[in-house]
């Protein structure tokens, strides 16, 4: 089953930048413009082995948002049994999340020696979800928890946040 909560969840937490256009004339003023660093790319950086032990399927691998690549975002999501887990990273701070309607119920948390910002996303699924976001050289790397709507008795998804945390977070960027 593929995250079918996926695209709302990213709606959520994902802020849209405006980007200005272009004319397409090229006016050199003489400086000279460094490109931002590469994000890192928790498909490509993240073991088989280590997804395997996170209680997911690494062949589920979805790259993405429903296979489509966002602008200013590295993401990539597997899906397990009970519930699916996605990695995004981007350059924004911690504080646009905490900025963001919708995101509630912030609190300090710390998962496999890290501290980061765990919350939640209003809405009809919002008990399904936790997230968790880390701050990071690049931006923030985030990490999130879906749990199968599908099956009933499971825990909070915010218990299974902390463990899957503790086998992913010592893997993210610093």
């Amino acid at each position: 089953m593929k995250r079918a909560g996926t695209a709302l969840v990213v709606a959520g937490v994902a802020v849209v930048g405006l980007v200005g256009c272009d004319s397409g004339e090229s006016q050199s003023q003489g400086t000279t413009t460094t490109a931002k660093p590469a994000l890192w790319n928790p498909c490509t950086e993240i073991p088989d082995a280590a997804l395997a032990a996170a209680g997911v399927d690494p062949g589920t691998e979805e790259k993405g948002v429903a296979g489509v690549p966002q602008s200013g975002w590295e993401i990539c999501g597997w899906d397990g049994p009970d519930y699916s887990i996605t990695v995004y990273t981007t350059n924004k701070p911690v504080g646009e999340f905490e900025q963001k309607p919708g995101n509630v119920d912030f609190r300090d948390v710390t998962i496999a020696g890290r501290t980061g910002r765990e919350f939640r996303v209003t809405g009809a699924s919002k008990d399904l979800g936790c997230d968790v976001v880390f701050p990071a050289n690049q931006g923030v790397v985030q990490l999130q928890i879906f749990n199968s709507a599908l099956k009933t008795g499971l825990d909070d998804p915010c218990t299974y946040l902390e463990r899957v945390g503790d086998v992913l977070v010592p893997l993210f960027p610093a």
